[in-house]
């Protein structure tokens, strides 16, 4: 069982859902050591969705040459955070997924979760709206041909998942123009909403 908190239609400062995680992470990690073992109908985790005013964020191992404007005035607010992956954006018109899920519960593997993300978004694309999405190998996230549609960064600790989805669905696309999204170069490559 997963509690989700949906906030889809609702604009969440990036602070505020960084520091909800944090929490929920905390309290997952907490039931799960103080069970020692896990009973059957526990809560795998949570999943909040939401929106975001315009932030600009650095997975953890990120580099600054992704960045088209000096980091001391940047365009949007930028924060360098725990998870994985290069510069993205979020604002409104993007859905963000935060699944705080204990892989414990499901599968140890962080590939395969990652997969499973992706299957989540390529499935509820064409369910909903019939479009047809895919992967590209090599490259996380999901694609609509050549264009990134859905970014996707994670971090774990102690096989508990946060961070996640950002689905550009109605999101404006002109703010991508000031960073190399995820870090992909290739000229043939774009995102799109």
């Amino acid at each position: 069982r997963v509690v989700v908190y949906d906030l889809h239609d609702t604009v969440v400062p990036y602070e505020r859902a960084w520091a909800w995680q944090r929490a929920l992470v905390d309290k997952v990690i907490t039931e799960a050591s103080c069970t020692g073992t896990l009973p059957p109908k526990a809560n795998v985790g949570y999943a909040i969705l939401l929106q975001h005013d315009p932030v600009y964020t650095l997975g953890e191992g990120s580099t600054t040459d992704n960045l088209k404007f000096d980091m001391d005035a940047p365009p949007h607010p930028i924060h360098r955070i725990e998870r994985g992956g290069e510069v993205t954006f979020h604002g409104p018109g993007q859905l963000v997924l935060y699944p705080i899920l204990n892989l414990k519960m499901l599968k140890t593997d962080l590939h395969w979760y990652l997969r499973q993300l992706e299957e989540v978004i390529i499935h509820s694309m064409e369910t909903v709206s019939g479009i047809k999405a895919g992967r590209i190998d090599g490259l996380t996230g999901v694609w609509i041909d050549n264009r990134k549609v859905a970014a996707i960064g994670i971090r774990a600790t102690k096989w508990v998942t946060y961070h996640g989805i950002a689905l550009n669905v109605v999101t404006d696309l002109a703010p991508f123009e000031h960073i190399v999204p995820c870090g992909i170069k290739d000229e043939d490559k774009e995102v799109t909403s």
